[in-house]
């Protein structure tokens, strides 16, 4: 009775579980894995210094040890510790303690655009989650149950709180793939595997450490992390072991109970990162195109049309060329043809084309508003680029000095930009633009008399009186000003 106890508390013997999840320690030196350390950031450098003179175990960590042994320069840096969060933001002057179901430290280096995060975990033990506490709902329904504890799964195993702290052949044994559970000391130069990470690298095996099945009902979103993954290293050669990819389809349910704002964060990852059209074809591959997220299922229909496909590419070049990119215009150019053909039908009911733009935005929100995770500035500056295309058309009298002076133009110009280089509109339309934010004040008033001598002229119209444009400029009218609304204003191509 008291074994049964001892079982119910603890899980099965540690050295049958040993055997199975924990591995062997294997320090392999500089000379065996070829890591070159100029490729560590000195960011992550000094984090890691700094917790090793303060007596704590430290190294970098998962995706960045996988670039680092693939001769890659990783674009972020992790850290795993002994310490505590608590003794980590102690050590920091710039460190804050982040998240309820995983906790981590965020360490700030730099201001502003330029800053510059090293996330920093605590190594986390390998626990049973049989002996976990148990809560009915997730995250939001179960939120005052789960207060105060450490180590809490739901009714169909995922984990919704980790954080009992172990030692490294544990926290080595709860990461997800072989190639990402490496450990690397830039001090050393050593680095530690438990789980033959290096060698699967090298033979670019993406494998799940442990049962696949398990591993994803402890956390769905290691379905999506797969995929992303695949799609990241496919160029390099390499693919998701059979065994850690064909559960995937069976198991994609479990996604219904992860949080939203989770599966719109990880939708970003898959399209954000710079291998949008590799992950696209991976979710095809894997048969996983419909049923992540919502406005996911969109963007993989869409992904072989002109305009999506253009701004895919877009995306991953900008990511190429360390150039930032925006959820709010990619969202914007997927969304676009459903914008396009509720205002088109509203023309045909001869609404006039501001209200009829208005109207058609609206009613795109409120389909797919529940696919967006927060209505706030994402949907604002959606919004805006759309409200600006039909005002490209317009070049003449002040409506180019205030839209080139908009917060958005350059938002607002490259979806134009984009929008021609598929040919739905004249590119010289975009080429006028680019030059018109370019030019200078004389330069300006040239291009716009340009315009009016290109007109066609008509015979039968009333001629009107030629205005001169402004050489000094107001601040620029918001969006949906009464000069904005005239129907007029807005021509549609």
């Amino acid at each position: 009775m008291i074994k049964k106890f001892i079982q119910k508390i603890l899980g099965k013997p540690q050295a049958s579980a040993s055997a199975i999840y924990f591995g062997q320690r294997v320090e392999i030196p500089p000379s065996v894995h070829g890591i070159n350390v100029a490729l560590v950031d000195e960011r992550a450098l000094n984090v890691v210094r700094t917790l090793q003179d303060a007596g704590f175990e430290a190294y970098v960590v998962g995706g960045a040890v996988r670039d680092l042994l693939l001769g890659l320069r990783p674009k972020d840096f992790d850290v795993a510790t002994d310490a505590t969060p608590e003794e980590v933001k102690g050590l920091f002057r710039r460190a804050f303690i982040i998240g309820r179901r995983f906790r981590i430290v965020h360490v700030v280096y730099g201001r502003g655009r330029e800053h510059e995060v090293i996330e920093v975990s605590t190594f986390r033990a390998h626990l049973d989650n049989r002996a976990a506490e148990q809560v009915v709902g997730n995250e939001k329904t179960s939120k005052s149950e789960l207060a105060g504890m450490k180590h809490a799964v739901d009714s169909s195993g995922r984990v919704l709180r980790d954080n009992v702290w172990g030692p490294q052949d544990e926290d080595a044994t709860r990461r997800d793939f072989t190639v990402n559970a490496m450990y690397y000391d830039p001090e050393s130069q050593y680095l530690v595997d438990y789980h033959g990470g290096m060698q699967d690298a090298k033979k670019k095996i993406l494998r799940m450490i442990g049962d696949p099945v398990a591993r994803y009902r402890e956390d769905p979103v290691r379905i999506i992390r797969a995929v992303r993954f695949a799609a990241k290293l496919s160029p390099l050669g390499f693919k998701l072991e059979t065994k850690t990819g064909k559960p995937l389809a069976t198991m994609l349910k479990l996604l219904a109970d992860v949080p939203q704002s989770r599966l719109f964060d990880e939708m970003l990852k898959l399209l954000q990162t710079g291998h949008a059209l590799a992950s696209i074809e991976q979710l095809q591959q894997l048969n996983l195109h419909k049923g992540i997220y919502p406005l996911l299922d969109v963007v993989v229909e869409r992904a072989d049309t002109a305009f999506v496909k253009a701004a895919l590419l877009d995306t991953d070049r900008r990511v190429g060329e360390d150039k930032p990119v925006a959820p709010s215009f990619l969202l914007a150019c997927v969304l676009w043809a459903d914008v396009r053909t509720g205002w088109d039908l509203r023309l045909a009911k001869r609404v006039p084309p501001f209200p009829a733009l208005q109207e058609a935005i609206d009613e795109v929100f409120e389909a797919r508003i529940g696919d967006v995770s927060g209505r706030g500035k994402l949907a604002a500056d959606m919004r805006e680029i759309w409200m600006m295309q039909p005002r490209f058309e317009k070049r003449i009298g002040s409506t180019p000095f205030s839209l080139v002076e908009q917060a958005r133009f350059r938002a607002g110009f490259d979806f134009l930009r984009l929008r021609a280089e598929v040919g739905e509109v004249d590119v010289t339309l975009a080429d006028w633009w680019q030059e018109f934010s370019l030019a200078d004040e004389a330069a300006r008033e040239d291009l716009i008399q340009l315009v009016k001598s290109e007109k066609p002229t008509n015979p039968q119209a009333v001629p009107s009186k030629t205005r001169r444009a402004p050489r000094r400029r107001k601040p620029a009218n918001k969006l949906g000003s009464s000069e904005d609304q005239a129907p007029g204003d807005l021509p549609r191509e």
